[in-house]
């Protein structure tokens, strides 16, 4: 069977991993150029953007795409993994905390922040996993990261625990977000559920399931929020090739459409000259 070309939109369900819903997809469509943009922990459901084929080649234009999402969490109770997968390791009374209080704290970690990756999450420090040195017993800490974060707003009260939408850049901890916002009412928190549901222009309600994922989106649509120019027809002929072109004064990688619209491929200018940073093989 010929590979397959496009873009999915996946909705993981909780329980596997981001990993395990890419083998579902290759397994079903008998393809073995699968994979995905922006990992889901297996506690949290939702949008999950897989490409098969050449659209494989463009995920790392989605990875920084703003996300959105929807949660709970629970005041009280904090954990070794900060969400509800871990051991407790502190628990304190609530009691006193309003609904007030959960507003104004959320609202201190909006804005461009300095947040600490997770003890346990994949970020590498010195080469290694920090969740691996984690489940060592050992203590391994990666710098603090700007992030940003454009709202972190309440949208449920039934004390010790909140509901809560998100909206943020690539590389936020959500569930880092709510055990900081726990340290602040000084009780702690941890995440119980996390649902993604969008990634820049793409939503979970068009989602579908990793057993029935349906026909793919065009390839071209994995960088249609990319600007783009198209090339007069002799570019066209020797950017297929890879060949370098004049820059098109843009910021940032930009689509390079074929004057019949075919995307041909990913270009970013360099001074006097527009580099090929992905050429799409002709199908």
């Amino acid at each position: 069977m010929p590979d397959v070309d496009g873009l999915l939109l996946i909705d993981k369900p909780k329980g596997i991993t981001s990993h395990d819903a890419v083998a579902r997809i290759r397994r079903i469509l008998g393809t073995k150029k699968v994979g995905h943009a922006g990992t889901l922990d297996p506690m949290a459901t939702g949008l999950l953007l897989i490409g098969l084929g050449r659209a494989t080649r463009l995920l790392r234009y989605l990875g920084d795409l703003p996300k959105s999402y929807e949660g709970t969490a629970l005041l009280g109770v904090e954990t070794t993994t900060l969400d509800a997968d871990g051991e407790v390791v502190r628990q304190a009374d609530a009691a006193g905390v309003t609904e007030e209080d959960v507003r104004a704290a959320l609202e201190k970690f909006t804005g461009r922040i300095q947040q600490t990756p997770p003890a346990y999450s994949a970020v590498k420090v010195g080469g290694r996993k920090l969740y691996e040195a984690a489940r060592r017993g050992e203590t391994l800490e990666a710098p603090a990261r700007t992030v940003e974060v454009h709202a972190f707003d309440l949208t449920g009260w039934q004390p010790p625990s909140f509901g809560f939408v998100v909206r943020c850049s690539s590389g936020t901890y959500v569930r880092a977000l709510v055990a900081d916002a726990g340290t602040v009412l000084g009780c702690g928190a941890h995440l119980t559920s996390l649902r993604r549901t969008a990634i820049g222009p793409f939503e979970v309600r068009d989602a579908r399931s990793p057993d029935d994922p349906g026909r793919p989106l065009p390839v071209e649509r994995a960088v249609a929020h990319l600007e783009g120019i198209t090339l007069h027809p002799e570019e066209a002929k020797v950017a297929v090739h890879g060949c370098c072109l004049g820059p098109a004064g843009l910021t940032g990688p930009y689509r390079a459409v074929a004057p019949d619209g075919r995307l041909i491929g990913i270009y970013q200018d360099q001074g006097a000259k527009a580099v090929p940073q992905v050429i799409l093989t002709p199908t």
